[in-house]
């Protein structure tokens, strides 16, 4: 009962950070420097022009009453029309999220185990070998911006080896399974900046429980070192990871705007690269504020995984 309670109240919250965010990017993009009519119709436009496209997109209208009808409009599922497009924003977002999605959670599936692998082994001999060469990839690749990573892996992988493509350009529509060869280096590239996060997040919670009374007990009883892993770390390990990978969720969802950019691949992260160069002002809003959704909804789901590992958490 008390977990249910848990569950509703970040609900609630979510929602509340949800009618936050809109106001904030509602704000900040309706007084950010510059005319979206004269942007959208150029420099050549006349005032009259000007003028009768600012009354068609209501920008002629106070801004808490525009806020309150787009407000409105998003939660009947209509998001308005894309100023560059001329198309209705929903279908436009529906295609990119979900090859966002395919992406992102293709690099979750791989990334999150393996990078709680890498840091159980790392903190089982702290200082050793391991640790030490896993360390240093951690940090060489957490310190490296994903652009960075991603032209060394276009240079090596497509332009010396010549195995892979360096695009993943294609059809906003097009299934990207369909070509799982130009998947291979964004892929990559994420994975490689979520293993060194992770990894690292897993190694210190990981020392830490082996440093717990409960382990070292089991220990010098000689039970064998796997299953001193299996069943006394890794369920206590296993909850803090847990919300970390959450905290990804939201960044693999829509946070891609550098490696989708990078590699020309049809995501959440090239529209609204797109849409901020052309001033898009709908996209941009209903992109924010599926990102926020996605980090809200990937926070709530690391918080009921961890209920469900943690027995203690639900009592």
């Amino acid at each position: 009962m008390q977990a249910l309670g848990f569950i509703i109240r970040r609900v609630l919250l979510l929602v509340v950070v949800l009618l936050a965010v809109s106001v904030l990017t509602f704000a900040i993009v309706n007084v950010l420097p510059g005319d979206v009519a004269t942007a959208v119709l150029g420099d050549m436009a006349t005032p009259d022009q000007v003028t009768a496209l600012r009354a068609a997109l209501g920008l002629d209208q106070p801004l808490a009453e525009r806020y309150f009808h787009w407000l409105l409009a998003v939660l009947h599922g209509d998001f308005g029309k894309s100023l560059q497009h001329g198309q209705p924003i929903a279908p436009m977002l529906m295609g990119r999220l979900g090859n966002s999605a395919i992406l992102g959670l293709i690099t979750l599936a791989i990334a999150a185990p393996l990078a709680v692998a890498l840091g159980i082994v790392a903190a089982l001999k702290p200082g050793g070998t391991l640790d030490r060469i896993i360390g240093a990839i951690a940090v060489g690749a957490y310190a490296l911006p994903e652009y960075v990573i991603g032209l060394l892996a276009i240079l090596a992988f497509s332009i010396w080896l010549d195995i892979l493509p360096g695009s993943s350009l294609m059809d906003p529509n097009e299934n990207p399974l369909t070509r799982p060869e130009a998947l291979i280096l964004p892929i990559g590239v994420l994975i490689t900046g979520m293993l060194a996060f992770i990894s690292q997040i897993t190694r210190a919670s990981m020392i830490q429980v082996m440093g717990s009374a409960y382990v070292r007990t089991a220990i010098l009883k000689g039970v064998p070192q796997w299953r001193v892993v299996m069943k006394h770390a890794l369920p206590n390990l296993l909850p803090p990871t847990i919300a970390e990978i959450g905290m990804y969720f939201g960044y693999v969802i829509g946070g891609l705007v550098v490696v989708e950019t990078l590699f020309s691949y049809a995501g959440l992260g090239q529209l609204v690269t797109n849409a901020v160069s052309y001033r898009d002002v709908p996209v941009i809003q209903a992109v924010v504020l599926l990102v926020a959704a996605a980090y809200g909804i990937g926070n709530l789901i690391a918080d009921v995984a961890a209920l469900l590992l943690n027995p203690r958490l639900r009592s």
